[in-house]
């Protein structure tokens, strides 16, 4: 039985529990017109900000295949592969009471919210997530992956790291490594443009010296179509 089955969705905006907030919401974002407000662009702190971000979420050559990887690439509104859906799945604890998550996820995030992240091409569920193909660790392939199978397509928002503007990190379900979570990670030394596309990954959360989090594991979100 799907996540989605188990643990009654309830999402219309996105406000994860102080993090990844639908700041500045509808005024910029990747989707379509086709998939509308409905659709939600993610994009990262360090290439970008909530009012214009220039690159997003994206889908690899927009093919609907588990194992498709995920990139960024620049924010446009005739792209059906930066269409991405968000379901707020609740919280860490329901997704233990279900089964889904282990008890030592639940044990440190228990109230913090979690999100599966279905692309949506044109606004049409693919049944395909953001997720990993294997248990989270460092340089783990970020990749499409069926929804609701498994933990490995939730994403919990790390609520102890917000910073203001509502970029936050992202911890994988899958996690194991409470100490310095395995988070959504742009890789270093990478960019967009370039060839080939960077694939995302997961990564032990960074931190400087001042203990803020390293700007390619910060993300923020924004609804809607692309002005």
């Amino acid at each position: 039985m799907s996540v989605k089955r188990k643990i009654l969705a309830a999402a219309a905006t996105l406000t994860m529990a102080g993090g990844l907030s639908a700041a500045g919401a509808l005024s910029a974002s990747a989707a379509t017109p086709s998939c509308g407000h409905s659709c939600i662009d993610i994009f990262s702190y360090e290439f970008g900000h909530h009012s214009s971000p220039n690159f997003v979420l994206d889908v690899y050559r927009g093919t609907t295949r588990a194992g498709t990887p995920i990139i960024l690439y620049r924010s446009a509104n005739n792209d059906a592969a930066e269409d991405f859906t968000v379901s707020f799945q609740g919280t860490v604890n329901d997704f233990y009471q279900a089964g889904l998550v282990s008890a030592a996820l639940d044990l440190h995030y228990s109230h913090f919210a979690a999100f599966e992240f279905e692309y949506s091409p044109n606004g049409a569920d693919s049944g395909l997530c953001v997720g990993v193909g294997s248990t989270a660790g460092n340089q783990t392939p970020v990749a499409l992956e069926p929804c609701g199978q498994s933990s490995k397509t939730v994403w919990v928002v790390d609520s102890y790291d917000t910073i203001r503007g509502g970029y936050v990190p992202l911890i994988n379900g899958s996690d194991t490594n409470f100490s310095h979570p395995y988070v959504l990670h742009y890789p270093g030394n990478g960019y967009p443009t370039d060839l080939p596309r960077p694939q995302l990954n997961t990564y032990e959360l960074q931190k400087y010296s001042n203990n803020s989090v390293y700007d390619n594991e910060l993300w923020g979100a924004n609804y809607g179509v692309l002005r």
